[in-house]
């Protein structure tokens, strides 16, 4: 199958940026750890899911961004992830869930950073 580039599926950027900044959120939510393994993880499955490439260098960046995001600036957002929000971030099928008010507000910082 063959993939295509991140920047050649408008708003993928964005999106995958979203779903690394709400996997660590949930992540440190539940583990009282910053686990950069799930942030590795996470945008492997997610390129997977969606069949895009990315440039190994372009990951290590674009997940810096997202831990920087999920550890300083949700929270000077005003964007508390409790227990409680964890399971409405995701769907059932693990991608981000957009009815989220949580995710929305996610969506939007993400947007701006990038």
């Amino acid at each position: 199958m063959d993939r295509l580039d991140i920047d050649e599926l408008p708003g993928a950027r964005a999106d995958l940026l979203c779903f690394l900044v709400a996997t660590l959120a949930a992540s440190r939510t539940l583990t009282y750890e910053w686990r950069i393994d799930h942030l590795v993880e996470s945008c492997r499955i997610w390129l997977a899911r969606n069949a895009v490439a990315m440039h190994w260098l372009d990951r290590v960046l674009l997940g810096q961004l997202a831990l920087k995001i999920a550890k300083n600036e949700l929270q000077d957002s005003g964007i508390a992830v409790r227990q409680s929000d964890v399971p409405a971030l995701f769907t059932g099928e693990m991608t981000l869930n957009r009815a989220s008010t949580v995710v929305q507000k996610m969506m939007k910082l993400c947007k701006e950073s990038l």
